[in-house]
């Protein structure tokens, strides 16, 4: 392989690597901590109907 199709082939695999630390990092600080509210609030939810029904 020449210089080029080894620069080429280089360039693809850090860019594939960058989008893919990119996207790990958006799911870690966007929507992990979007999806454990969701958990949250619905765990409160159950929990108030529970004790609606107990009284």
């Amino acid at each position: 392989m020449g210089k080029f199709a080894k620069g080429v082939v280089t360039g693809i695999a850090v860019t594939v690597g960058t989008a893919a630390t990119i996207a790990a990092a958006i799911k870690k600080t966007v929507i992990d901590p979007i999806d454990e509210k969701e958990k949250f609030i619905e765990a409160n939810r159950k929990k108030a109907a529970r004790k609606r029904i107990s009284h």
